[in-house]
């Protein structure tokens, strides 16, 4: 299963978020054990309150150039594998992924 795929109302994402990385950044993606690809991704905030998630968002929103607004959690809110909805064009958000992670 690739780490992105293009949904009816944008581009889903499977997230392996690290909290208190040191850094906000996407590091690529990764195959985990079961065969799932998951993107990489670390925040410098706590995972206490939800400031990892909120941070995750904003990275996200600030990687794809849009809203805050347009970014949400579906799954995985107190899990380390998450589930992320980016709202828009899914085919030009999974180009830009693609072009910046050509590993799948």
């Amino acid at each position: 299963m690739a780490a992105w795929s293009i949904a009816p109302d944008g581009l889903a994402i499977a997230i392996r978020l690290t909290p208190r990385g040191g850094r906000d950044s996407l590091d690529g993606v990764e195959t985990l054990a079961d065969g799932r690809q998951v993107l990489k991704a670390r925040v410098r905030a706590a995972s206490s309150e939800g400031e990892a998630n909120a941070a995750l968002v904003a990275l996200l929103a600030k990687e794809f150039a849009i809203s805050r607004s347009q970014v949400s959690l579906t799954a995985g809110a107190s899990a380390r594998l998450k589930r992320i909805l980016v709202q828009g064009d899914g085919a030009a958000l999974a180009a830009r992924l693609q072009k910046r992670f050509c590993e799948i």
